[in-house]
């Protein structure tokens, strides 16, 4: 919460900052939730961030706003996101994988930490008659060397070249018509309050199909991922077997995850 007391006839310009604040601590509010905090009219809120997205601080979505130049403010590519916290990544990775069985099915998402899975499952060669499901072409064109022992799917759709993945149109429509062991799926956001979500709504579109293919799900996100909240709501936490992230979560985050129901597993 804002330390400083907010009133109606506080200035613009200081009642922004704290609009601003409070967006980027985690990631994305409502006009809603703005307008309790700070004690003004939504219709104040919408003003402030109307002139904010302006000056280029905040994206305007439906119903809030989100930290940077809109959805794509929030994304970095593929390539980028995967030099971040590579080590957390791939212990992330080895604990997914060690959850698959040979002659079981897993869908699996797109992402860095999700690569990172795929990655792990190609190093155990005890593994044989998987399928493996994706709508992320880098992950299966990771996983090609391991067919025959893999059975690679792709769900087809949309290329979106940011994260080269494969998003509706079609790609949705088909993971309606299959239904598997495991899904491993990723996030920009896990909080206590929103769930689990993601950035980029049509991702987050596909990414609860995925959930809701499966038998059972687990939600793979590193530690900065934690005690964020976006736009794009993939499921409910009570939704998920268990998240896997790294020790270097913070201990405030894995408690209040926990208090919630949450199985966080730290690897």
């Amino acid at each position: 919460m804002v330390n400083n007391e907010t009133t109606p006839d506080r200035p613009a310009e200081a009642r922004r900052a704290d609009v601003v604040a409070l967006v980027k601590r985690t990631g994305f509010a409502r006009v809603a939730d703005l307008s309790r905090e700070l004690g003004v009219s939504e219709v104040t809120v919408r003003s402030d961030l109307t002139a904010l997205e302006r000056e280029g601080l905040l994206g305007r979505v439906h119903g809030g706003a989100i930290f940077g130049r809109g959805p794509a403010g929030l994304e970095t590519s593929f390539e980028t996101a995967q030099q971040s916290a590579a080590d957390e990544k791939r212990r992330i990775g080895t604990a997914a994988a060690a959850l698959v069985t040979s002659s079981s099915s897993v869908l699996l998402d797109v992402g860095t930490t999700t690569t990172a899975v795929a990655e792990a499952l190609l190093a155990r060669e005890d593994l044989d008659d998987v399928v493996i499901i994706t709508n992320g072409l880098s992950i299966a064109l990771a996983l090609e060397s391991a067919i025959p022992r893999f059975t690679v799917v792709v769900t087809g759709g949309t290329l979106r070249p940011l994260q080269h993945s494969l998003v509706a149109p079609y790609a949705s429509a088909m993971l309606e018509r299959i239904h598997t062991d495991l899904a491993v799926i990723g996030c920009t956001g896990v909080q206590v309050g929103a769930g689990v979500t993601n950035v980029n709504l049509p991702e987050s579109e596909l990414k609860r199909a995925m959930l809701h293919a499966a038998d059972r799900s687990v939600v793979v996100a590193d530690a900065s991922k934690l005690g964020r909240a976006h736009v794009g709501v993939i499921g409910g936490l009570d939704e998920f077997e268990s998240l896997i992230t790294g020790t270097e979560a913070d201990a405030g985050d894995v408690e209040g995850l926990r208090a919630a129901g949450c199985d966080v597993r730290l690897v």
